[in-house]
Parts: structure tokens; C-alpha cells; sequence
């Protein structure tokens, strides 16, 4: 599972991400709501479109813009439509086993640790 964490609370957890640019935009139903809130602020991205913000909050805290979606990206983003990407101060924490396995972790192993 990739959980999104930040303050010490789950902000959102999936099985599966779309992931752009470095980022993991998380599918809106992964979302704890609770924890997010309109902020109001947009920009304009030149090929994902406009991005409208959540500030994060917590009983201990809150964070501007920390997060942000495309309700209406390009045609070129349209699998980020309505998922959610964070700022750095979000943790994305990936509780997956590797993709690599069997005889392709193995030789790698020793393509890693052969002498030359």
C-alpha cells in the first residue's frame, strides 16, 4: 500500500498511484478527507492545466497549499483528473515488495557486486 503521511496522520492510502513528474497523484477515494480544506489558491500548469489547492490541518497543525489536483487537466494529463499530489513536506510511504524478484534480483546481485 502507499500511504501519504504527514503530522503523524494517514492523509491518504492506495494500492496504486499514477505517477508524473516524481510525484504520486493519489485517486480521490484514497483521500482522508478530514484532513484536507480548500484553500482557494490556483496556477496554471502549461501542459497539466489549472491546479486548485488543500491546505492540510491537523489538531496540531496546518499546512498551506500542501496539496493540490487537475479537475480539468489537458488532454495530456488526463490521468491525473481529480488525484491528488503533495508537497514535500508529505511522505509517500511505499509498503510494496519490490517490483524485481526471482532470477532478475538474483542476477542483478551479482552484476552489483561483480569485481572488474
Amino acid at each position: 500500500m502507499l500511504r501519504a503521511m504527514w503530522n503523524g496522520v494517514v492523509l491518504a492510502e492506495t494500492p496504486r498511484t499514477v505517477r508524473l513528474e516524481g510525484r504520486h497523484y493519489f485517486p480521490p477515494e484514497s483521500l482522508n478527507r478530514e484532513f484536507f480544506a480548500e484553500s482557494g489558491t490556483r496556477t496554471l500548469c502549461p501542459w497539466k492545466g489549472v491546479a486548485s489547492y488543500y491546505t492540510l490541518v491537523c489538531t496540531e497543525a496546518a499546512s498551506p497549499n500542501a496539496a493540490w489536483r487537475y479537475r480539468h487537466p489537458t488532454p495530456l494529463a488526463y490521468r491525473i483528473k481529480n488525484h491528488v499530489a503533495f508537497n514535500a513536506e508529505v511522505t509517500v510511504q511505499d509498503g510494496r515488495e519490490p517490483a524485481q524478484g526471482g532470477w532478475v534480483r538474483r542476477m542483478l546481485g551479482r552484476l552489483r557486486g561483480a569485481r572488474v
